[in-house]
């Protein structure tokens, strides 16, 4: 049988692209569980009270987010209270993980069900797992710096702060739903984006982003296919602001991609519709250490390489 639902195949057969089989596991392999330990942050997508993904993050020291067995993913931690991802994090609702190391570039992907939540975190009932590539992830190692973050910050739309963080951004995260009647081979999804800064494009209230050449699974595109709400994060690294935003997906399959954007194979866009900031949200200092490969080959809206 296939690992990818409907929606993915689907997305696959748009592209032209198509992938006869993918590492998704119902457990967390070995190498898996010890790689969760090794995070002091988790990038984490629910469902708020209207079904709407939100993308968010969630803080600790190393060690915070464990495996006490192949199926299931301890996290000893919860989000700022008022972030609204937290609406969704309850027992028995879905969760979409993505534990990502950006000083390696090693990234791992899991889904589930919360099984518990108490005072002290979230326990999951993992119910898919796979690793990524290391594509287009710029390398940074953060450092402990505590902060004290502001009251979050709701938003009807884009406003100027919020462009020039997106304007200036080489990284993101979108967070995705496959539709109910998809379950047990679907579920939340958060994943990460990364090109030169000037990638993300923004037209009024609408950002346009290069779909670069990828693992060719389509899980984001196949579950926006599906169901076009998508969450977005913004990271601010110089500062620890996040930019959590929601809006609608459309995908332009078939539509020529503009030649100043190397390596792009399409284009979507997120017609956003609410958002939220919160300054000094992250208790890390991060240093560069380079842009990927992959990602220097890539070309921005207003550059050719």
């Amino acid at each position: 049988m296939s690992p990818f639902h409907a929606d993915e195949l689907a997305a696959q057969s748009l592209s032209g692209q198509s992938v006869p089989g993918a590492p998704i596991r119902p457990f967390l392999p070995e190498q898996h569980r010890d790689f969760f330990r090794l995070l002091p942050y988790l990038f984490v997508t629910s469902t708020d009270r209207t079904g709407w993904p939100v993308a968010s993050m969630i803080q600790g020291s190393p060690g915070f987010v464990h495996s006490p067995d192949p199926t299931t993913l301890r996290i000893d931690a919860l989000p700022t209270l008022n972030d609204p991802v937290v609406a969704g994090l309850e027992e028995g609702r879905d969760i979409g993980l993505l534990g990502l190391d950006l000083s390696t570039r090693r990234r791992n992907r899991a889904n589930g069900q919360i099984a518990r939540r108490d005072m002290g975190g979230l326990t999951v009932a993992v119910r898919q797992s796979f690793g990524n590539c290391a594509q287009y992830i710029q390398l940074r190692t953060p450092s402990v710096h505590p902060r004290h973050p502001t009251p979050i910050q709701p938003l009807n739309g884009l406003d100027a702060a919020s462009r020039e963080l997106i304007a200036k951004a080489d990284t993101f995260f979108v967070a995705s739903r496959s539709r109910p009647e998809i379950h047990q081979s679907g579920g939340l999804d958060v994943s990460h984006r990364g090109g030169q800064p000037g990638f993300v494009d923004i037209q009024g209230d609408t950002l346009i982003i290069p779909d670069f050449r990828g693992n060719r699974y389509f899980n984001t595109l196949g579950n926006l296919l599906g169901d076009p709400r998508a969450g977005l994060l913004f990271i601010d690294f110089a500062t620890g602001e996040l930019l959590q935003l929601q809006g609608i997906a459309s995908i332009d399959w078939t539509g020529p991609v503009p030649s100043m954007l190397s390596g792009a194979e399409r284009v979507w866009r997120v017609r956003i519709e609410r958002g939220w900031r919160q300054a000094q949200a992250l208790s890390f200092d991060w240093s560069f250490g380079g842009y990927a490969p992959t990602t220097l080959r890539t070309g921005t809206w207003r550059t050719t390489n």
